[in-house]
């Protein structure tokens, strides 16, 4: 089993409902058990497109699956709950994006981890921290002196 965190998010429709129905459909697939959820937050937007906050947290979860086929398992949990892909850094019901898989990274077409961003943005960073005080990120470094070089 491997250790994986799951960036979670909503913006549009019943936000909490979206991210409490995202994190049921992840403990229900197979090969993945939900070990912890975050505190969720309400953050601002990033990026270029005029929207509503979103609500924001970290789920951390113990898998049997590989980096491609959890994205994949992501991927079609989105399309469950109704997520399209419209315009880039849209609004969404649901985001799920693959954080972080165990220690290791990975670097391939459609599939980069860590998330290439991640060590930029506070809303995946803070849930993160409140999940594992002590994570670092691969090639990185502590999330603690991630978030105070945000700062």
């Amino acid at each position: 089993m491997t250790t994986a965190f799951i960036g979670i998010g909503s913006n549009l429709g019943d936000r909490e409902a979206n991210l409490g129905q995202a994190i049921e459909l992840l403990s229900a697939e197979d090969g993945i058990e939900v070990v912890a959820v975050s505190e969720i937050r309400e953050t601002d937007p990033v990026g270029p497109v005029e929207q509503g906050p979103f609500l924001n947290g970290a789920v951390k979860l113990d898998t049997s699956l590989g980096p491609r086929e959890l994205l994949d398992r992501l991927l079609s949990l989105e399309n469950r709950l109704g997520r399209v892909r419209s315009e880039r850094w849209g609004p969404r019901t649901i985001d799920l994006d693959l954080l972080l898989y165990g220690g290791e990274r990975v670097d391939e077409p459609g599939l980069t981890v860590p998330h290439p961003r991640l060590h930029e943005r506070r809303f995946a960073l803070e849930p993160l921290l409140d999940l594992d005080p002590a994570l670092e990120i691969p090639g990185l470094g502590p999330i603690s002196t991630l978030l105070a070089e945000l700062d």
